[in-house]
């Protein structure tokens, strides 16, 4: 019985031994594992190393940047949140809000949907041309549309509009009666955004764009804005968008030796009488129109496509009432979201209200597009602007690939949104 005690002994020993080795080292062990990088949440503590430092400044540089009526939020690449200042706060987001019209478009519609317009002949030999709300329905566009056009008729008497597609008349909250581009009206077919670029030259006024002409209807719209050179919008008012767009097709048709005898005036077509002659199919896919309408921020593009969404996903003719519909029911039963306030969906009216964690779901939702946003470096980015309003959301890339997200709303007048940037991209590279 000698051996076993004595083997047993040993044992005990040693694992006496290894215990007390154990509980020596342990604080140690213990220290050096968490001496790896610094919680954002425990960024007050000190520490010794240089680039926590770093992060920590910027965090409290932060914190010196954002009031009551701002919001700053940053979440890592899986959505988890850094960083939240006042992230429930409801705010005027500005332009970031076409990040959530641009996912309700592609969701609705679908990555390769299409704008179509169509032409008509009706029995008295008038010509109808039935818009969708094409936001790109530009002079290259109706040039060419006119060309293939003549393949189907030479002459026609009366040109008639059909703009029924959007319910009239339009209103956007926050769209004024001025005459920049970014109170450009929306409608069911409109050409050039509406808008017209000019230029004085030897004491007249020509087009400033090569393949658009200056029509002479454009000419008192010009001299009321006593500019000698420049881009102004249309007015909703007395059809002039609708009139601007018809005799855009006029001019183009007459290129192509298309000849009318009557006149330009609005009508509705009726698909049981009329015939289709043409039904002309956009070159440019949704994922296309959304590029265009981040890049330049247009407030016209983001509501067409509000408009358009809306009659293609419940029922004609479209209205804003309807859009908005989308948007809350999109952010509720896709973003799990119902405490916002929208208007619109460009994010031009003061009465959108929302926060940065619901813009943070927005952004990880948006994510496989990303690169349809504007890019800076290793950011992509949108940004919204109003008069004491900036805004700024996208994600930043790190050395590892991976895509930090976040979301800066300031609605103190004199802030810097890009200041607050440049602090985030400290704590993430």
């Amino acid at each position: 019985m000698s051996r076993p005690s004595k083997a047993f002994d040993i044992l005990r020993f040693q694992y006496r031994a290894a215990l007390l080795i154990f509980l020596w080292l342990f604080p140690f062990v213990l220290f050096f594992s968490l001496a790896g990088e610094v919680p954002l949440s425990l960024a007050g503590e000190k520490t010794d190393r240089p680039s926590d430092n770093k992060k920590r400044a910027a965090l409290e540089k932060i914190k010196a940047l954002v009031g009551p009526q701002d919001a700053v939020l940053l979440a890592d690449a899986s959505g988890h949140i850094l960083f939240a200042e006042n992230e429930h706060a409801l705010l005027v987001p500005a332009s970031i809000l076409k990040l959530l019209t641009s996912l309700v478009a592609i969701d609705s519609l679908g990555e390769d949907f299409r704008f179509k317009t169509e032409f008509f002949m009706d029995k008295q030999g008038n010509l109808k041309i039935k818009g969708y709300g094409d936001p790109l329905l530009i002079s290259e566009v109706i040039s060419g549309i006119s060309k293939t056009l003549s393949q189907h008729l030479q002459a026609f008497n009366d040109l008639i509009l059909d703009p029924l597609y959007f319910g009239e008349p339009l209103v956007i909250p926050g769209i004024t009666s001025s005459l920049e581009p970014y109170d450009s009206p929306n409608g069911a077919l409109c050409a050039n955004f509406n808008t017209v670029y000019f230029k004085k030259e030897k004491g007249r006024f020509i087009s400033a764009e090569s393949q658009t002409p200056l029509l002479p209807i454009i000419l008192p719209g010009i001299k009321r804005s006593g500019l000698n050179e420049g881009r102004i919008l249309l007015s909703s008012e007395n059809d002039e968008c609708l009139n601007y767009a018809g005799h855009l097709f006029l001019y183009y048709m007459n290129q192509n030796h298309i000849s009318s005898t009557g006149s330009i005036r609005t009508g509705k077509v009726d698909p049981s009488v009329d015939r289709l002659i043409l039904t002309h199919t956009s070159q440019y896919p949704l994922t296309f129109i959304l590029q265009q309408l981040l890049e330049y921020s247009s407030n016209f593009i983001a509501n067409q496509l509000l408009l358009a969404t809306s009659a293609k996903a419940l029922s004609e003719p479209a209205n804003l009432d309807k859009g908005v519909s989308l948007l809350k029911n999109y952010a509720l039963k896709e973003l799990g979201e119902k405490n916002i306030f929208l208007r619109e969906g460009s994010g031009i009216s003061r009465d959108n209200k929302i926060s940065t964690a619901f813009m943070l779901k927005v952004l990880n939702r948006f994510y496989p597009y990303r690169g349809l946003m504007r890019r800076e470096g290793n950011v992509y980015y949108k940004t919204g602007t109003l008069t004491g309003v900036r805004s700024r959301e996208g994600y930043i890339e790190n050395e590892k690939g991976e895509f930090f997200r976040f979301v800066i709303i300031l609605n103190t007048p004199g802030k810097s949104d890009k200041a607050v940037l440049n602090q985030l991209l400290e704590i993430v590279q």
